[in-house]
């Protein structure tokens, strides 16, 4: 019933890291199980945030983090003008569509981590306020961002989800062992 990140293997610190992440998208993951997209986009507390919303987000932002890291251009960067779009869907967009475009990134995600020569390796970050002028980060940092962002996420969608139908996250980890 609990879930449990597999222990590396001695000195596997990028699948360690990789694990880490992919457990707390699993978490995000499983705050959608069985929920219509009505229900996935409503949002039943004080906060803007919808399960969706959060969904879409998150996949947004570790394909945001991959380009960064890749130092290619972001095909989905968000503007001041659409940076509320990030946070629901809109369109034809669907919550089965955006599970798979964050395996797909995921997977991206993976590969790219686990054929750099480094976790030491950086990458420039972009002119931003909240960044240091000229930073840098290791590809280890951004890992551990990755978490971090996740972690974060996942809290918000477990108080959603259980505000929405009082399943929390055990319950979601049935249902999903149960195959829904």
């Amino acid at each position: 019933m609990v879930t449990h990140i597999p222990a590396e293997a001695p000195g596997d610190e990028r699948g360690a890291l990789l694990a880490y992440v992919e457990g707390q998208r699993a978490a995000i993951r499983r705050s959608v199980l069985g929920l219509t997209e009505e229900q996935a986009a409503s949002r039943p507390s004080a906060s803007r945030l919808s399960l969706s919303g959060l969904l879409k987000h998150v996949a947004e932002i570790e394909l945001n983090w991959l380009r960064l890291a890749q130092q290619r251009p972001n095909e989905r960067q968000r503007t001041e003008e659409t940076w509320e779009e990030g946070f629901r869907l809109v369109g034809d967009e669907t919550v089965p569509g955006f599970l798979a475009f964050w395996d797909g990134v995921a997977q991206e995600t993976e590969e790219f981590i686990r054929s750099a020569p480094s976790l030491d390796q950086v990458f420039p970050l972009p002119e931003a306020p909240w960044f240091p002028v000229d930073g840098r980060m290791s590809l280890r940092a951004l890992l551990l961002h990755l978490v971090e962002e996740f972690a974060r996420h996942a809290g918000h969608a477990d108080i959603i989800r259980e505000s929405l139908d009082g399943k929390d996250a055990f319950a979601l980890i049935d249902l999903a062992e149960a195959g829904h």
